[in-house]
C-alpha cells in the first residue's frame, strides 16, 4: 500500500522541521515531519476552519478528528481554556507530534490519543467535533467519520467540517443534511467550504 498521511505507521524517512504560525491571534510553534498532512505550514482549509469555529452553548468537551500534528485542536484548546479538547488520529507519528506540540505551546487542556476515526473515542456528549477529513482515504472513510460524529456529539452540539468544492463539498453537505437534518455554510473561501451541522 502506498504511504499516505492517514497511514497508521508512516514508513517515509523522518525529517523533522519546526516553524511558527499565528492562529486565532495566538502565535504557535509547531514541529512537523514527513508522513504527516501539510508538514510545511498550517494548510489553508484548516486555517479557515480554526478562524470560523464557534463552540456551541452546550456543555461538553471538544473533539478534533484527524488531528495530524495538532494545529486545529491546539488552537481551539488555547482559545477555550475551560474546555477539554480530545485530539485523535490513526497516524502514530502525527499523534507523537501533536503531544510534543501541545507541550511546546503550554496547552494542557488536551487529551491526545490514537484512533481510527472515532473507534477509540469512549467519551460522548461533545459540544463540538471538528474535522479536516482525509479526502484521499475515500468517501466511505470520510462518511464514516460523519456518522460516528453524529453519535458522539451532544444534543445541541455541532459537527464542523472543512472541505473543498472539488473534493466533494456537495456530497458532504448532502450527507450531513441526511444525518443531522440540517447543514449550514458557515464560511466559504477560495473553494473551501466550512459546514456546520447541529444535532437537534
Amino acid at each position: 500500500m502506498s504511504q499516505h498521511y492517514y497511514s497508521k505507521n508512516p514508513q517515509t524517512t523522518s525529517k523533522p522541521q519546526e516553524w511558527d504560525f499565528t492562529l486565532r491571534g495566538e502565535k504557535f510553534h509547531f514541529q512537523t515531519d514527513s508522513g504527516v498532512f501539510s508538514k510545511n505550514e498550517v494548510d489553508f482549509g484548516s486555517r479557515v476552519l480554526i478562524d470560523t469555529f464557534e463552540d456551541s452553548a452546550v456543555e461538553g468537551p471538544v473533539l478534533d478528528v484527524g488531528c495530524g500534528y495538532g494545529p486545529i485542536g491546539i488552537a481551539i484548546a488555547k482559545s477555550f481554556p475551560r474546555k477539554q479538547v480530545h485530539m485523535v488520529d490513526v497516524n502514530t507519528r502525527a499523534i507523537e507530534l501533536a503531544k510534543k506540540n501541545a507541550t511546546k505551546n503550554n496547552v494542557e487542556n488536551v487529551e491526545i490519543y490514537e484512533s481510527d476515526g472515532l473507534s477509540a473515542v469512549e467519551e460522548e456528549g461533545f459540544s463540538a467535533i471538528l474535522t479536516n477529513p482525509p479526502i484521499r482515504a475515500g468517501k466511505e472513510t470520510v462518511f464514516r467519520f460523519y456518522e460516528e460524529a453524529w453519535s458522539k456529539v451532544a444534543l445541541g452540539g455541532s459537527l464542523w467540517v472543512v472541505i473543498q468544492k472539488k473534493q466533494g463539498a456537495p456530497s458532504t453537505q448532502e450527507k450531513l443534511e441526511e444525518l443531522f437534518g440540517n447543514c449550514r455554510v458557515a464560511e466559504k473561501k477560495k473553494g473551501y467550504f466550512i459546514f456546520e451541522a447541529r444535532k437537534v
